[in-house]
């Protein structure tokens, strides 16, 4: 008797074999999506249609961003926890659980696609266990009928709500616990500002000052095919509604950046704030506090070098930019083709105290305030990384205001909301310290929501990362 014949190996379709490897590629290497994504994409070449590009990063970037509410749906389909999967198959199954709770995709082609990726790209032997699960969670879903706190059996909104954001919005609980701490326990706002994190962000581009104008920039765009509006508050932001911002021309030679508008605010805060009553004319953009003043500014943590460009085109005077690290240092140096770039500590810093007219310390720091660009930073920072990011955050602080000659200012920002980061700092540092004064936001930035005594941005009212910005001026 003839043996049986052998099962052809099936190939699955490239977007979501791409976007496994997406996956695997965080988990495994702790990569960066935004980093490896466009990189993965273009690897593929002209296998993938404009169409492909699109799915494999709403499935790549989705199946992060959702990641702890898709491993709910498919933990009550297993006798076994999650955690105990062979990673390359969970990935598989974040990707199929994400089609079926986020997307369109018929669950019974969700189910097949998934399975025919696991056999191909982990094995025979999966396929039965990940077939199984996937049908488990296309009927948990079905039965749900739409309703996803029922499908991923979500703690009830009345008797704990704040279980049920964190299930339901896919962030993890202490993440949600420090949003409605900042904003005085609305949980109602609360849910918003995680809603606007799980959409998909606009791209951002900044004019640099001296180099294009934000006109200019805006034709380009409209030339390029793209759909672009001037930014609300910033004079420099431009929003593209979608596209890629190298088709401009002024993005490719440095005369324009990408950069989050929210950011653009917080160097524009700076440039605006008054260091001395009697200076020459501001330049465009930084007159609303005061006239802007020359001499030396510096970016304490200046990688990879947006604000200290924006900086530089804005104030007359000499830049340093300082950043300890190699590669980002690189970055800046390209941002920065007419600046000062020093490879150092900004806990030490080369500069004579008492010497800066201002001093922007665009602090580390967990980057909750920008969940929207890393879908899979929510699931990566704990609670433990606070301690360790808090004291640098403070030693850099009080770095910068040892820089400072009196009259001038030091703007301390964080790209994240989370209290221990951003007011908790500002006051641990000025505690004790009789020559320091805050200035009012409101008064460099008016108009700007979230603009009062310091700066805090949210996505869902700006459209912009959850920055925080303090101003302190040296007496």
């Amino acid at each position: 008797m003839s043996p049986a014949p052998r099962r052809a190996r099936s190939r699955p379709d490239l977007p979501r074999l791409v976007a496994w490897r997406l996956l695997r590629a965080v988990d495994e290497r702790q990569a960066y999506a935004n980093l490896l994504l466009p990189k993965l994409i273009e690897d593929a070449g002209e296998r993938l249609d404009a169409r492909d590009r699109m799915f494999i990063t709403e499935l790549g970037y989705g199946a992060l961003r959702w990641q702890g509410s898709l491993d709910l749906l498919l933990s009550q389909g297993m006798s076994r926890p999650l955690d105990a999967v062979d990673p390359p198959v969970r990935d598989a199954l974040r990707l199929g659980a994400y089609q079926l709770l986020r997307t369109r995709v018929p669950a019974r082609a969700a189910v097949a696609s998934t399975v025919e990726l696991v056999r191909t790209a982990v094995g025979e032997h999966a396929v039965r266990f990940a077939n199984a699960v996937l049908r488990r969670a296309a009927e948990r879903v079905e039965a749900a009928g739409g309703d996803m706190a029922r499908a991923l059996a979500a703690p009830a909104r009345d008797t704990d709500p704040v279980g049920y954001l964190a299930a339901v919005h896919a962030h993890p609980r202490w993440i949600v616990e420090a949003f409605a701490d900042v904003l005085g326990g609305d949980l109602a706002r609360t849910e918003r500002v995680l809603a606007a994190d799980n959409e998909a962000p606009r791209p951002h581009l900044v004019a640099r000052p001296g180099r294009v104008d934000r006109d200019d920039l805006l034709a380009q765009a409209e030339a390029a095919g793209l759909t672009a509006t001037a930014g609300r508050w910033s004079p420099f932001a431009v929003r593209l509604e979608a596209g890629e911002p190298a088709l401009l021309p002024a993005v490719r030679d440095g005369r324009a950046g990408v950069q989050d508008e929210g950011s653009q605010l917080v160097a524009l805060a700076l440039a605006r704030a008054t260091v001395a009553s009697s200076a020459p004319a501001a330049p465009e953009g930084a007159p609303a506090g005061g006239a802007a003043r020359g001499g030396l500014t510096v970016d304490l943590c200046a990688g990879p070098g947006g604000k200290a460009a924006l900086l530089a085109g804005l104030l007359p005077g000499l830049l340093l930019a300082i950043e300890p690290r190699a590669a980002r240092a690189r970055l800046v140096r390209d941002a920065l083709p007419d600046g000062a770039t020093v490879r150092a500590d900004g806990r030490q810093p080369p500069v004579r105290p008492g010497s800066a007219d201002r001093v922007l310390v665009d602090a580390p720091c967990t980057g909750l305030g920008a969940l929207r660009r890393r879908p899979e930073a929510r699931w990566r920072r704990t609670p433990d990384d606070l301690a360790r990011l808090t004291a640098l955050q403070r030693d850099l602080l009080a770095s910068a205001l040892t820089l400072l000659r009196p009259g001038g200012v030091v703007c301390y920002a964080t790209c994240s909301p989370h209290r221990a980061e951003t007011s908790e700092v500002v006051e641990a540092v000025l505690a004790g310290r009789a020559d320091i004064d805050r200035i009012e936001m409101a008064s460099v930035l008016p108009g700007v929501p979230g603009a009062g005594s310091d700066l805090q941005l949210w996505p869902d009212e700006t459209g912009t990362d959850a920055m925080f910005a303090s101003l302190l001026r040296r007496r």
